[in-house]
C-alpha cells in the first residue's frame, strides 16, 4: 500500500510516450462503461490518453485502497467530478495535456489539478478577456510582454483547478473569482459568493516538465505537497 498522511497532497504525473507500449495491459483494468468510452474516441491517441488515465488511476486507486484495481468502482458528481463510489477519507482528481497525465491525492479534503501545455500562438489578452475577471486581466496586461503566456496559463490552471475542487463545473461564470498570477505565489484572492472562503484554500503551481504548468487547488489551510515517483512503487 501506499501510505497517504494527513495534510499532505501527492502528485503523480506519467509521461503519455512511456506508457503507450503498455496500453492493452491498462486496457484490462477498465470497466465495461470504461472500455466503451474509450473506444468512442474518433482519434487513437486520444483512446490511448484515455486508457492510460483511466488504468493508472485504477492502480493507484488500488494502492491507497488495498483493493484490486478491476474491483473499484467510480461515481461522478451533477457535473462530472470523479470520486470512489463508497466510503474513504481519500479524494483525488486528474487532468491530461499533450503528452501529460496529473493526479493527486489527498486525505478528506476537495482538491483539483489541472495542467496544460504551453502554447504562444494566440493572442493571451484577447482569450483572457473572455474568460478571466477584470483584476486578473489587469494583472496580466502589467506583465512584460515576454511573460505574458506563463502569466495566462499561471491564471487559467489555478482556475480550472479551483473549479474542479469545486466541483461545480461552470455553475459559477469564471470572472465570479480571481487568483493570483504571481510566480512564486499561487493564491485565492476572491469570489463573488462569499467574502470568507478565500481563506479556505490553498493553491500551488509545478511544473512537470518543460513546456507543461499545473496548479493544484486543495479546500484546506495547509498541505504539504509531495512528488510521487511511479518507478519506486510499481515494482
Amino acid at each position: 500500500m501506499i501510505v497517504l498522511p494527513e495534510n499532505e497532497v501527492q502528485l503523480w504525473h506519467f509521461k503519455v510516450d512511456e506508457f503507450s507500449k503498455e496500453v492493452e495491459s491498462y486496457a484490462k483494468l477498465l470497466s465495461q462503461k470504461e472500455t466503451a468510452s474509450a473506444y468512442s474516441y474518433k482519434f487513437a491517441k486520444d483512446r490511448t490518453v484515455y486508457i492510460l488515465a483511466r488504468g493508472l488511476l485504477r492502480i493507484l486507486s488500488g494502492r491507497y485502497l488495498n483493493e484490486i484495481p478491476e474491483n473499484i468502482k467510480f461515481d461522478y458528481g451533477e457535473y462530472g467530478k470523479p470520486d470512489y463510489k463508497f466510503q474513504t477519507p481519500i479524494k483525488f482528481n486528474i487532468s491530461h495535456s499533450g503528452n501529460m497525465i496529473v493526479m493527486a491525492f489527498t486525505r478528506n479534503f476537495d482538491i483539483g489539478v489541472d495542467i496544460e501545455k504551453l502554447k504562444d500562438d494566440f493572442d493571451v489578452i484577447d482569450i483572457a478577456q473572455h474568460f478571466f475577471s477584470p483584476d486578473e486581466i489587469q494583472t496580466l496586461e502589467a506583465l512584460p510582454e515576454k511573460e505574458q503566456v506563463h502569466g495566462f496559463y499561471r491564471c487559467w490552471t489555478r482556475k480550472e483547478a479551483f473549479i474542479k475542487a469545486k466541483g461545480s463545473g461552470l455553475s459559477f461564470v469564471l470572472t465570479s473569482f480571481s487568483v493570483s498570477l504571481d510566480a512564486d505565489r499561487a493564491e485565492l484572492l476572491r469570489t463573488d459568493w462569499d467574502t470568507g472562503e478565500k481563506v479556505e484554500w490553498c493553491m500551488f503551481s509545478f511544473e512537470p516538465e518543460e513546456g507543461y504548468l499545473g496548479a493544484l487547488s486543495i479546500r484546506a489551510n495547509s498541505s504539504n505537497i509531495r512528488q510521487m515517483d511511479w518507478d519506486a512503487i510499481h515494482t
